[in-house]
C-alpha cells in the first residue's frame, strides 16, 4: 500500500482533508529550506509537494519564480535539492513526498537517470507542469519501473474525456486546477469545479486535490464544499519567505502561524 494510499485512508477515516504545502526546495537557501520544511511537517502537514529549481518555471506566477532564482542563486540544483529530499525522508518515512518538475529537467538528465536520482531519494509521485495530457504515455513505462506515482493536472476546462482518462491514469493523488493561468495569489477568482470533480469521482480518480488560488483557510473551506480531497497551498507560504527573507525567524514563525491555521481548516469540516 502506497504512502498516498494509507494517508488519503487515514483522513477519511477521521473525517479530515489534506493539507499539502508547496515550497521550492533551497529558498532561501538549502539550510533554511530544510528548517521551512520541518516546521510544515510539524505545524501539520499531512503530504509535501517540492519544487524541483528550475530556470523557466512556466506554469508558475512571479512569486514562485522569484522563489526558484533565490534558489537557483544559491547554487542549489537537482542533485543538491534531491539530497535535501532524502535528508527529509529519512526524518519522516510515513509522509508522503510529491515533486513537482518540468520536462526539461527529465529530458536532460535523461529519463533513466533522473528517474533514479528521485526514486533514491525517497520520492513518491511526480507532476510535471508542463506536460500536457496527450504526451505523458511517453514516461508511464518508466514511472511503473521506478515505483513513482505518475501525477496529473485536471485543468478547469477538461472535456468528459479528459478526465476520464486522467481519472484513469493520475495515480497518487490527482491535481485539480481551481483556475486556469499560473499559480499566484489572488490573481482571480476559482472557477466552479463542482462538475469536475463530479466526473473524476465518478470515473474513479485518485483522490483528488485542489491546488492554485488557494491561500486563506475561506479558500480552503470552498474547496472542500465543492467535494475535493485535499488542497495544496504554494504561493500564500512562499510570499511569507519572500517578505521575510532576511529574517530567517520570522520566516519560521509565520510560517507555522500560517500552517496550523490552514490545517485546522481542513479539520473542521
Amino acid at each position: 500500500m502506497s504512502r498516498y494510499t494509507k494517508l488519503f485512508e487515514m483522513l477519511k477515516s477521521v473525517n479530515q482533508k489534506a493539507f499539502i504545502p508547496f515550497v521550492t526546495v533551497g529558498d532561501p537557501d538549502l539550510e533554511m529550506s530544510q528548517n521551512i520544511i520541518e516546521n510544515l511537517i510539524a505545524c501539520g502537514a499531512d503530504a509535501l509537494e517540492l519544487g524541483l529549481p528550475f530556470s523557466d518555471p512556466v506554469a508558475d506566477g512571479p512569486i514562485i519564480q522569484a522563489a526558484n532564482l533565490r534558489a537557483l542563486s544559491k547554487g542549489v540544483y537537482t542533485r543538491q535539492a534531491l539530497k535535501l529530499i532524502s535528508n527529509i525522508r529519512s526524518r519522516h518515512p510515513q509522509i508522503p513526498i510529491g515533486l513537482l518538475s518540468y520536462t526539461n529537467l527529465v529530458v536532460a538528465m535523461g529519463k533513466e537517470n533522473f528517474f533514479k536520482l528521485i526514486s533514491d531519494a525517497g520520492v513518491d509521485s511526480l507532476l510535471l507542469a508542463d506536460l500536457p495530457f496527450v504526451m505523458t504515455d511517453w514516461l508511464r513505462s518508466t514511472f511503473v519501473q521506478y515505483n513513482i506515482a505518475q501525477v496529473l493536472i485536471a485543468p478547469p476546462n477538461a472535456d468528459q474525456d479528459l478526465l476520464k482518462n486522467i481519472a484513469k491514469f493520475s495515480q497518487g493523488y490527482t491535481y485539480l486546477l481551481g483556475r486556469s493561468g499560473v499559480t499566484g495569489i489572488n490573481v482571480h477568482r476559482n472557477e466552479d469545479l463542482s462538475q469536475n470533480i463530479e466526473l473524476l469521482k465518478k470515473y474513479n480518480s485518485a483522490p483528488i486535490v485542489q491546488g492554485f488560488g488557494i491561500s486563506d483557510t475561506k479558500d480552503v473551506k470552498q474547496a472542500i464544499a465543492a467535494g475535493v480531497d485535499g488542497i495544496i497551498v504554494g504561493s500564500a507560504i512562499i510570499k511569507i519567505i519572500q517578505e521575510n527573507v532576511t529574517n530567517k525567524t520570522k520566516i519560521l514563525e509565520k510560517t507555522k502561524a500560517f500552517a496550523s491555521e490552514i490545517k485546522l481548516a481542513t479539520v473542521n469540516i
